[in-house]
């Protein structure tokens, strides 16, 4: 998840006297944001088990909130661009947020916690427009440092939630994520009450929906965008699904989860913030695709075998930096040859389609873990990031030429 929107969709005279200060409290509206969103994801599966259910009740859990998000991120991506408005969808995701951690708290039955991970996938879904507003806090020039400052928020409030969910399990019960994460959300709305709106440059004539439809013929928007479904069928089958459940079955604590959580994050966030300057000249766009998912290929197939809590953070740690090689490259892709007024209808499509990942990848892992265990879902990741390395060999190719003809 980076650098994407490149075009600045304020005019210049249109742009905020206190930049600095409008772009600092955008971004601690996204910190709270993900942290009400994340703060329970490393003890979800495990909660879930607790309630009683199957792997394959467990997938579904895990699952719908991707289904949400393919449901919501087109409309509420067109809608914004239609309305030339984002900042009701702001707080539509911050409402949705918090609504999702009181619902889990409301049953302890697996039912209710479906119903808590659907609407938490709506929450997501508005992150849409968060992306496509903090891109208008900046210059064209500058939509690779915007895009990279926001990531590295969301890696950071991902990081700091989810270190902390285990040991609050651990001392105050399943339900304090869920309490703390609510509060969290309803401080963020809050605050977010005094953001400003921020409207697009006009244009001389109305955007038609039909113009808005058209983005979903744009080649390398597809192509990326089905390469996101096999990094996030990783990535939701692994860290975000059912590696804490590996954690436990091997003699871990809850309050260790934290540990996993922090050997994932770290290398994550240094590779979304370097990972360019590392490898981008070096290897181009493709080579960096292929290296980041053949390197998650081979540290997902790694995790069922590991003895120790330890050992499973080593490959958590390659794991972290390779998928953070991915992300940002995918989502600057993905708008790269877009028109700045539709840039938040591609970027719905692109979080949209994603988001099959999301939901596909865990539920299907769930069904083989019940008939295989926990190790047929991670050989399904596994095979999902072979053939993204595939693929990238394949689509990349183009765009790596385009950009040495261009240097």
């Amino acid at each position: 998840m980076a650098a994407e929107q490149q075009a600045n969709p304020l005019k210049a005279a249109d742009r905020p006297q206190g930049q600095g200060s409008s772009r600092f409290f955008f971004l601690v509206i996204v910190f709270m944001f993900w942290f009400s969103s994340y703060i329970y994801v490393p003890v979800l599966s495990p909660y879930v088990e607790h309630l009683g259910a199957s792997y394959f009740m467990m997938g579904m859990v895990l699952g719908i909130y991707g289904l949400m998000q393919i449901l919501f991120r087109i409309p509420i991506g067109i809608g914004s661009d239609y309305l030339n408005r984002r900042r009701p969808f702001i707080y539509l995701g911050l409402i949705a947020s918090g609504v999702s951690c009181f619902l889990f708290m409301w049953g302890a039955q697996p039912g209710w916690a479906l119903a808590a991970r659907a609407v938490s996938g709506i929450a997501a879904s508005a992150w849409v427009v968060y992306s496509v507003m903090f891109a208008g806090y900046f210059p064209k020039e500058e939509a690779g440092k915007a895009m990279g400052m926001l990531q590295f928020t969301t890696v950071i409030a991902q990081l700091t939630s989810m270190m902390i969910s285990g040991y609050m399990v651990e001392h105050w019960g399943w339900n304090a994520p869920f309490l703390i994460g609510g509060i969290v959300a309803i401080a963020a709305l809050i605050l977010a009450l005094r953001l400003p709106e921020q409207k697009q440059e006009k244009r001389q004539n109305a955007i038609q929906i039909k113009e808005l439809a058209g983005v979903v013929k744009e080649p390398l928007l597809v192509k990326v965008s089905l390469l996101s479904v096999l990094a996030h069928c990783v990535l939701f089958i692994t860290m975000f699904g059912y590696t804490p459940n590996q954690a436990l079955n091997i003699g871990a604590s809850k309050e260790s989860l934290g540990w996993l959580t922090l050997a994932f994050m770290i290398p994550h966030a240094i590779a979304t913030l370097y990972g360019s300057r590392l490898f981008g000249g070096l290897l181009g766009d493709r080579g960096k695709l292929m290296l980041g998912f053949a390197g998650s290929a081979l540290f997902t197939l790694l995790i069922p075998s590991m003895p120790t809590l330890a050992a499973l953070c080593l490959t958590q740690v390659g794991n972290g930096f390779m998928q953070g090689l991915i992300f940002p490259l995918l989502l600057s892709k993905s708008v790269s040859e877009i028109d700045p007024f539709k840039r938040a209808t591609a970027m719905g499509f692109y979080q949209a389609v994603y988001a099959i990942g999301m939901s596909a990848g865990p539920f299907v892992a769930g069904w083989m873990s019940s008939v295989y265990g926990l190790t047929g879902g991670f050989w399904l990741g596994g095979i999902a990031a072979v053939l993204a390395t595939i693929l990238s060999w394949v689509w990349m190719k183009d765009t790596k030429q385009k950009q040495l003809k261009a240097t």
